[in-house]
């Protein structure tokens, strides 16, 4: 039987308890056997110079999912060419690992912009869609894709966390430690990063 396989894909910049929790309770509390964290190296849509190195972000992924045996990082987009499309991404993992199923990981606010995404319609054609919950700024915006039967709502935790939020607080001297995994913490401290 395939392996279903739940991506979850970031930039990460940095993995917080937010990403965590919300990976651990789609593996958890739906049929995903294992969520792959996906760690992207340029979203089209954000300004590069904010973004740690590639490999930066991967460490931190790999030290918050430490002691996690169903949340895997993943690097499989590094070597793509960029700036790369989930649809591509999708075609290269079905090739490289043909007894898993892929699903994607979204959240809400996601959703309400993918038809904004190259080819969503292959992509929601092939793929199931989990979907999580997020803070609803405008309660009357209809989501034409929630009716799809490839979507699949997952009541989880609403987390209002961000990256940026948590870099802001760093650069500020802020003490964010409970925003994030200690070894996290640890690494960025070391590092000096976002300061």
């Amino acid at each position: 039987m395939k392996k279903k396989i739940g991506l979850y894909f970031g930039t990460f910049n940095p993995i917080h308890v937010g990403h965590l929790a919300i990976a651990n309770h789609m593996v958890e509390f739906s049929d995903l056997d294992e969520v792959w964290l996906v760690v992207t190296p340029h979203n089209p849509l954000k300004k590069k110079s904010t973004l740690l190195d590639n490999h930066h972000r991967l460490e931190l992924v790999y030290r918050a999912t430490e002691g996690y045996d169903k949340l895997k990082p993943s690097d499989i987009e590094f070597g793509l060419p960029q700036p790369n499309y989930t649809v591509n991404t999708l075609v290269y993992l079905k090739e490289k690992y043909p007894d898993n199923y892929f699903a994607l990981i979204m959240g809400e606010d996601n959703l309400l912009n993918f038809h904004k995404w190259k080819n969503h319609d292959i992509i929601l054609a092939e793929n199931d869609i989990y979907v999580y919950p997020r803070v609803k700024k405008n309660e009357n915006t209809q989501n034409s894709f929630e009716a799809h039967p490839n979507v699949k709502k997952v009541e989880a935790p609403i987390m209002e966390i961000s990256s940026t939020f948590i870099r802001k607080a760093i650069a500020a001297q802020k003490n964010i430690k409970p925003l994030l995994n200690n070894k996290v913490w640890e690494y960025i401290d070391l590092m000096n990063f976002y300061k």
